[in-house]
């Protein structure tokens, strides 16, 4: 039986419920809760964020500055994020006068570092591709090659991560604190959506299997259930919920892996919020990961994970050479198609492979979902007006 953590007046107008972020992920979450009657109070730095029409009221402000975290969260009960990169000691300052902060700040704290992460895997016994630690590109000059970089900190959607082949690229490198990785072969990548409550109830959601562009480095389409035996299922389930063990972790985490040639998985990174690796589960799960993200925080128990039918994903990315109010071309186009699911996340304006929506595409099979998905993919562009 589960009792509660907020006592019986988590939902309605008394509860003062605060997210750090406002972006797309926060909209779909603020859909969520108000099914259930949680007002939800946003911070984001844009005054047009996708949360601003959404939110039971909406505070702009920057998300890396102390001040302006802690006079936000001062008086709220209960701290969500949609974002890593925030002020993390303004949280751990809340925290300790009381506010309930998932996921935690010192879980915060490790993931936002991509450092860190790497030796917090090391730590627990995580397998990752090998890796050191440099604080700029002179360190470069003693790498073999090929290798890839990641910024410790401040990289998003595919930015920050860049694959250097040979000596040559060293002039385009990042010249800032970063992880050097081994390149891994590997035969694809999946993600795992793993949810954990105060009272340690964990539960994860099927494999996903993500094909990326390579030119934005973001994952264009996704499918599930992924392309893997039963084996590879349960050992990517059981190495999420170890992840998720090991940090003793509140909320939702994305546990994104590679499956290397020779049957190995390697956790690449984690994200401890809603993740575009999820976005499917709205249509293909009893429960969806935002729905999850609610219940693990509210110490509520977790819901069913168990897909009900097979879908892929696609990322609606602005197109290369527009910038400016958006416009979606084919979309009514798309909408003819059975199965068809679009969710548009309220940007104003595009620019050049931003994430601006995505299409949900159900079908019979994964494989049947991925051939419409791939239709639906030639249909719709992303422009400007």
């Amino acid at each position: 039986m589960y009792i509660c953590s907020m006592g019986q007046n988590w939902y309605g107008k008394d509860f003062k419920f605060g997210m750090i972020g406002g972006g797309q992920l926060g909209r779909m979450f603020i859909q969520e809760a108000i099914n259930v009657d949680l007002q939800v109070h946003v911070l984001d730095p844009d005054p047009n964020a996708p949360c601003s029409k959404t939110a039971a009221s909406f505070t702009v402000g920057k998300l890396d500055d102390y001040d302006t975290v802690y006079r936000f969260g001062k008086d709220k009960q209960l701290l969500t994020v949609e974002i890593e990169n925030i002020n993390v000691e303004a949280l751990e300052a809340l925290e300790l006068e009381g506010v309930k902060v998932f996921p935690e700040p010192r879980v915060l704290r490790i993931i936002r570092d991509k450092g860190f992460q790497k030796e917090f895997y090391l730590k627990a016994g995580i397998p990752t591709s090998p890796f050191k630690l440099v604080n700029d590109r002179s360190a470069l000059s003693r790498q073999s090659f090929p290798v890839v970089q990641k910024l410790r900190t401040g990289g998003y959607d595919g930015k920050g991560v860049q694959i250097l082949r040979s000596p040559d690229d060293i002039a385009q490198s990042f010249d800032a604190p970063s992880v050097l990785e081994e390149l891994i072969p590997f035969e694809k990548e999946l993600s795992v959506i793993v949810a954990r409550n105060p009272s340690g109830q964990t539960a994860s959601f099927p494999a996903v299997e993500c094909l990326f562009n390579e030119e934005a480095n973001l994952v264009e389409l996704l499918f599930s259930p992924a392309n893997i035996n039963l084996e590879t299922e349960q050992k990517a389930q059981a190495l999420a919920r170890q992840v998720i063990d090991e940090l003793n972790m509140t909320g939702l985490l994305a546990v994104e892996m590679f499956l290397t040639t020779d049957g190995q998985l390697l956790v690449n990174e984690i994200a401890p919020r809603p993740h575009n690796s999820g976005h499917h589960t709205i249509e293909c799960n009893i429960t969806s990961q935002f729905q999850q993200h609610l219940r693990s925080i509210l110490d509520l128990p977790l819901g069913s994970t168990t897909g009900v039918q097979a879908g892929a994903m696609i990322n609606l990315l602005g197109e290369k050479g527009y910038d400016g109010p958006v416009h979606y071309e084919g979309l009514e186009q798309a909408l003819a198609l059975e199965g068809v699911h679009p969710h548009i996340y309220g940007k104003a304006s595009t620019k050049p492979f931003r994430k601006m929506g995505h299409v949900t595409v159900t079908g019979s099979s994964a494989a049947d979902a991925v051939a419409k998905a791939r239709s639906v993919q030639k249909m719709i562009r992303v422009i400007s007006k």
